[in-house]
């Protein structure tokens, strides 16, 4: 016959203070991490630093008077950014237009410059994108038979990588004007 288990060879699981207290101080690491990190998202939340989209505006839009029978200009815009994150205008359209492309002149360092192509312009957060003849512009091709005037009013529509695209209606002046 077996004898009965006595309390010191038991195999069976007893609460004891020391259990308690161990597993109290094993939960309360991961509790008190967990409690650290809520508090300071929910600081970089409330001061605005989480997550604040790009906020575009476009302001001063003008496209230069092409010279003579000429059906090539350049259009400039400044794309200012109120938001958090920057974003990257891709390409601008414009309905009475055949051809837009971003341009970029640039210095060969022995005094003489050039213009080439850009596939896009990072517009900062918390910046302003400032386009003019010296830097970057918007090189614009006219449909055929078309004829601009100083004063005229042209509608653009510049598209943005992450945020919507956003219309600007430019207006044709003389260079340097």
């Amino acid at each position: 016959m077996t004898d009965s288990p006595s309390h010191e060879t038991s195999t069976g699981w007893h609460i004891t203070r020391e259990r308690l207290r161990d597993g109290f101080y094993a939960g309360l690491i991961p509790w008190t991490a967990c409690v650290v990190a809520l508090a300071g998202l929910t600081q970089w939340v409330g001061a605005g630093q989480a997550g604040r989209p790009p906020a575009l505006e476009v302001t001063d839009p003008h496209v230069f008077l092409p010279y003579s029978d000429n059906t090539e200009t350049a259009a400039f815009f400044t794309v200012t950014n109120a938001g958090g994150a920057d974003d990257e205008l891709v390409s601008v359209t414009s309905p009475v237009i055949s051809k837009a492309m971003l341009s970029r002149h640039r210095s060969n360092g022995g005094g003489a410059d050039f213009m080439g192509m850009a596939d896009s312009a990072t517009v900062p957060a918390g910046a302003a994108l400032t386009m003019s003849p010296y830097d970057l512009d918007v090189m614009v091709t006219l449909k055929e038979e078309t004829r601009w005037s100083e004063g005229d009013a042209i509608p653009f529509v510049l598209h943005f990588r992450h945020s919507d695209s956003v219309k600007a209606v430019a207006t044709v002046v003389r260079p340097g004007s």
